[in-house]
């Protein structure tokens, strides 16, 4: 969209200032900060400090933030002063100016009027914890859910399906398919309720409390009204920080949330490893699983089905883990009343969830929903394994069932020849006590 340039002079200067690369602040924040200055408006207008008038046209200014008709106007990248107050005055310039286009008159001052009882240091943190609340709650979970109802479907189509378990990357004992696909399941479950538990956390804001936790020129009661609005906005239960000070100074609860954010990359990473290991092959590896046939997998070698949801999913792995170190070392460098890295802990954070819910979306649809079990292979390979002998332990004990394992492996031959020729047991004897359903 092209509109004329309601932005003033700070943000010019901030243009001129800091034109260091090409991360745009996140539209998440933007966004959020639309509802900041909305709230803030209708609570000073409740308090008897702003006109009706002109809390009407912040709120008209707000919402054509909100529907995306002023994207064009906040040019302000990542990569400028700690405390955001370079996009909080954005928004300040923006607001008014074309407040006052709608008004027809000069009526709303960017400082006296849109940032009425605010500060950048309240604002700029409270626009990180909506963004971070609403993006987790909107888009990653709703992906998250649905990478396990498709985890589900798998284990009920595999119930009776039997395979080789594995640990070290050695053969183990049996497993059901559909057990090993629960481990993946309850995976993405834990990392969604660790999730909400962060989402507790990141609900208390530090709007109010202006410059440094004093809430210096907020008027009584604006705390309260401003959440009141902002929760019947949001749909959202948005509270009040246990301690001020706290609330401006730390990041901590991102610190926390970006965790379970990075519990889940990990996850998705063994997830995604063992998609692709299972389906190594096709006719060399392991092959136990088939995987979808996207896209040509190789630019010289035709018929080439390659794991590359897989390789996507370990990628945004490792970026999410990068950015857990850049948020954490970040948090940690705040200095006396204020955190001065509120930008670059935003922007990674926010990139975190985009990347983990595009793909988990992208995984989900391209690969996990059309794994297939290749029963025929995962029933030769059980049969072929040596660690069947551990069934045989309470019968023969450890060390004679060590050797019968041994044994076979270097002769070549079944667990049951080498029983069978040592006089262990009888056939009928091995093939009750190695019935793979009795072992899971």
């Amino acid at each position: 969209m092209n509109h004329e340039k309601f932005w003033g002079e700070q943000t010019d200067l901030a243009i001129e200032h800091f034109d260091i690369g090409d991360e745009s602040m996140p539209a998440e924040i933007i966004t959020a900060f639309a509802y900041i200055k909305k709230c803030a408006a209708i609570a000073n207008a409740s308090l008897g400090n702003l006109s009706k008038a002109k809390r009407d046209v912040i709120c008209e200014a707000c919402d054509a933030v909100l529907s995306g008709e002023l994207e064009d106007q906040f040019p302000l990248h990542v990569w400028q002063t700690g405390s955001g107050t370079g996009t909080n005055m954005n928004m300040n310039e923006v607001l008014a100016a074309y407040g006052n286009d709608i008004a027809g008159e000069a009526l709303l001052h960017p400082n006296d009027d849109v940032n009425m009882a605010q500060s950048s240091n309240d604002t700029f943190p409270t626009a990180m914890h909506i963004a971070a609340v609403v993006s987790i709650k909107n888009r990653l979970l709703p992906e998250i859910e649905a990478l396990v109802a498709t985890f589900k479907r798998i284990e009920a189509e595999n119930e009776t399906v039997i395979k080789i378990g594995r640990t070290h990357l050695q053969d183990a004992t049996p497993i059901r398919f559909s057990q090993e696909v629960s481990g993946w399941r309850s995976m993405l479950e834990k990392s969604r309720e660790m999730l909400l538990d962060a989402l507790e956390h990141l609900r208390a804001l530090a709007e109010g409390g202006t410059a440094v936790g004093t809430g210096i020129n907020c008027p009584a009661g604006f705390r309260e009204a401003f959440l009141e609005q902002l929760n019947k906005e949001l749909g959202e239960s948005f509270k009040a920080p246990e301690n001020n000070f706290h609330a401006m100074t730390a990041r901590d609860e991102l610190v926390f949330a970006h965790g379970a954010l990075k519990a889940l990359a990990s996850d998705m990473m063994k997830i995604a490893n063992d998609v692709r290991f299972l389906a190594s092959g096709p006719r060399c590896g392991y092959g136990e699983i088939t995987i979808p046939f996207n896209e040509k997998g190789s630019s010289i070698m035709p018929g080439k089905v390659n794991p590359t949801q897989c390789e996507q999913v370990t990628m945004i792995a490792v970026q999410v883990m990068a950015n857990d170190t850049a948020i954490a070392f970040a948090n940690s460098q705040g200095n006396f009343e204020l955190n001065v890295y509120a930008p670059v802990i935003a922007y990674n954070f926010l990139q975190s969830v985009n990347l983990l819910t595009d793909s988990l979306h992208c995984f989900n649809e391209y690969c996990a929903k059309g794994i297939r079990a290749n029963v025929e292979k995962m029933q030769e390979n059980l049969q072929r394994s040596l660690m069947l002998v551990t069934a045989l332990s309470p019968a023969i004990g450890y060390d004679k069932a060590g050797a019968v394992a041994k044994a076979a492996f270097e002769s070549g031959k079944t667990l049951k020849e080498v029983c069978l020729e040592q006089n262990l047991m009888s056939a009928a004897e091995f093939d009750e006590m190695t019935k793979p359903e009795k072992l899971v």
